[in-house]
C-alpha cells in the first residue's frame, strides 16, 4: 500500500494532526501502538516543565491501543477519533478517576461511570493518556490549584495558560494531545485556545452533550443553559472531525438532542461583520492587528466584510454577573469548606464586578427580569446573525494575562473583566464561537473569535479553516 500523500513524513507522531494520525491507523500505515509510545514519550519530555496533564493513564491507554490495533486487523467498524490519544479535563466524570475539579477534598472523588463527553470520546476512538489540570473548581482563567499546582503556559511561563480548561491547551499546543476536551460557561474553551496559540470551539448548546455535577445533584439553570463540552486541537480540521464525534444525544443532559439542527439559509451567507470595538475595554496594538489580518484574509476569500457594532453583547456580559453568580450563591459554604486562597479571593473579586451592576443583593424580581431580558437579546441577535451570519471579534482585548491578575485586588478582577467580555457574553446567549490562532506577537500568540448561528458551526469552521490557512498552525511547541 502507498503512502497517503497528505500524511507528515516524520515518525514524530506527537506532531501528527489527529485527522492524520487517524487516517494513517486506519490505513495500517502505522499502529495504535506506535502513536501512543511516541506521545508517551513527549508526555515524558515536556508535561514536567508544564504540568499540563495529572492523573496519568498510561496502562489503560497501552491496553486501549492493543484493543484499537486489533479492530483494525480484523477489519471492525473504526471509529473518526480510531487510536488517537486524547485528554479529558478533571471536572469531567471518567470512570475508575477521581473527579477531583482541583480540589484537595476530591482528590478520593472515584467516578463509576463515563460522563457523557467522556463516553462520547472513547466511542469514537480515542485513547485517554492523562486528565488534563484546571485551576480548583474550574473558575479561573488561570489554572492552578492545591492538588496538582500550576500549569505553565508553553510560549512563556510567566504567563497564564487560560483557564479552566488550561491544562488541555497547554497539553495540545505542547504536543501530548492532538486532541483535548474542555468545557465553556465563561470562556474556558475559548480562552485558554487563545492564550496557548491552538484553536477552541464552543458548541452552540445541546450540540455536544455533557455533565459536570454528579447524578443526584441538581445542576443550576445557568450551567443548564450556558455550559458546553467541546474540544480544543492544533487544526481546525481536527477541531471539525472531534465535533464530528462528540456530536450526539445522551439522556443524561436535559437539553442534548437526538439530532443536530440544520439553519437555514442566511439572508446574506458570505457576510462577515467586524466588531472591533465595544463599550467596556480597549484592545491591545496586537490584536487590532490580529483582526485586521484576520478581516483581510476573509475578504480576499470572497467574503463581504463589514465594520459593525453590536451593544447587547454589552448587555450580555453584565447579564452574566448577574445570572451566573447568583446561581453560585449556593456553593459559597463549599467555597469557604474546601476552596483553595485562590478560589476564595475570585469568587469574592466576582462579586464585586457584579456589585457594580447588580448591587450586593440582588432580589428574586431582577433575576427574574434578567433572565426574561436574555430571551429578548437572543432574539434580537438571531435577527441580527440572518444579515451578519458571522462575526469576528477579539477573543480578548490583551495577550496571554501574567500569572494572578485576576487575584490582586477587586478592581484588577473588574479590569480582567472588562477585556473579557465576550467570554461571558456569548455564553449567556447560546451561541457558537471559535477561537482561532492569526500569528505571534512578542513571543506570545495572538488569534480572534468568530460567531455565529445556533448550529452553524460549520460556517465557523469554514471561516477558521480560511484564517488558518494564512496564518499557519503555530503549534506543536517547546516549552519556554
Amino acid at each position: 500500500m502507498r503512502p497517503d500523500p497528505h500524511l507528515p513524513t516524520s515518525d514524530e507522531f506527537w506532531r501528527w494532526s489527529a485527522t492524520h494520525l487517524a487516517r494513517a491507523i486506519r490505513a495500517k500505515e502505522v499502529s495504535a501502538r506506535e502513536v501512543l509510545d511516541n506521545c508517551v514519550k513527549r508526555i515524558g519530555e515536556v508535561n514536567p516543565r508544564i504540568n499540563a496533564l495529572v492523573d496519568l493513564s498510561f496502562d489503560e491507554a497501552v491496553e486501549a491501543a492493543q484493543v484499537a490495533d486489533d479492530m483494525v486487523a480484523a477489519g471492525m467498524a473504526l471509529g473518526p477519533l480510531h487510536g488517537v490519544p486524547t485528554s479529558l479535563k478533571i471536572n469531567s466524570d471518567q470512570e475508575g478517576f477521581a473527579t477531583s475539579n482541583g480540589v484537595v477534598a476530591f482528590a478520593d472523588a472515584i467516578a463509576t461511570d463515563d460522563s457523557p463527553q467522556a463516553r462520547l470520546l472513547r466511542s469514537a476512538g480515542g485513547i485517554f493518556v492523562g486528565r488534563s489540570n484546571a485551576p480548583t473548581l474550574s473558575y479561573r482563567w488561570f489554572t492552578e490549584n492545591d492538588l496538582f499546582g500550576r500549569t505553565s503556559n508553553p510560549w512563556d511561563s510567566t504567563r497564564t495558560p487560560g483557564g479552566s480548561s488550561g491544562g488541555a491547551a497547554a497539553a495540545v499546543a505542547s504536543g501530548m494531545v492532538p486532541i483535548a476536551q474542555g468545557n465553556d460557561i465563561g470562556g474556558s474553551l475559548r480562552y485558554p485556545a487563545y492564550a496557548c496559540g491552538v484553536v477552541g470551539l464552543r458548541p452552540t448548546v445541546g450540540r455536544v452533550p455533557g455533565r459536570m455535577v454528579p447524578p443526584d445533584v441538581d445542576d443550576s439553570l445557568s450551567m443548564q443553559l450556558m455550559a458546553v463540552q467541546g474540544p480544543l486541537a492544533r487544526t481546525v480540521e481536527d477541531v471539525r472531525l472531534a465535533l464530528d464525534a462528540m456530536s450526539s444525544f445522551d439522556p443524561r443532559d436535559p437539553l442534548s438532542l437526538h439530532t443536530v439542527p440544520s439553519p437555514s439559509p442566511a439572508r446574506q451567507p458570505r457576510r462577515v461583520g467586524v466588531l472591533r470595538r465595544n463599550g467596556v475595554s480597549t484592545n491591545i496594538q496586537a490584536v487590532d492587528d490580529a483582526v485586521d489580518s484576520a478581516a483581510g484574509w476573509l475578504a480576499a476569500a470572497g467574503y463581504e466584510v463589514e465594520e459593525i457594532e453590536l451593544p447587547l453583547l454589552e448587555e450580555a456580559y453584565r447579564l452574566w454577573y448577574l445570572l451566573c453568580m447568583q446561581d453560585f450563591r449556593p456553593m459559597l459554604p463549599l467555597v469557604g469548606q474546601v476552596g483553595d486562597i485562590g478560589l476564595q479571593r475570585i469568587v469574592a473579586h466576582c462579586y464585586a464586578v457584579a456589585e457594580q451592576w447588580w448591587g450586593a443583593e440582588p432580589t428574586l424580581d431582577e433575576c427574574l427580569a434578567a433572565w426574561a431580558r436574555r430571551g429578548t437579546l437572543i432574539s434580537q441577535l438571531q435577527q441580527f446573525l440572518e444579515d451578519y451570519p458571522i462575526i469576528l471579534m477579539p477573543t480578548s482585548a490583551e495577550q496571554a494575562f501574567e500569572w494572578d491578575r485576576d487575584i490582586v485586588t477587586p478592581e484588577s478582577m473588574c479590569e480582567l473583566a472588562a477585556i473579557q467580555y465576550s467570554m461571558m457574553a456569548i455564553p449567556v446567549l447560546g451561541f457558537p464561537a471559535l477561537s482561532v490562532p492569526t500569528g505571534v506577537a512578542d513571543g506570545l500568540p495572538v488569534g480572534v473569535q468568530l460567531l455565529a448561528r445556533r448550529f452553524d458551526e460549520s460556517a465557523l469552521l469554514d471561516a477558521g479553516a480560511l484564517i488558518e490557512a494564512n496564518a499557519g498552525v503555530l503549534t506543536p511547541v517547546d516549552p519556554h
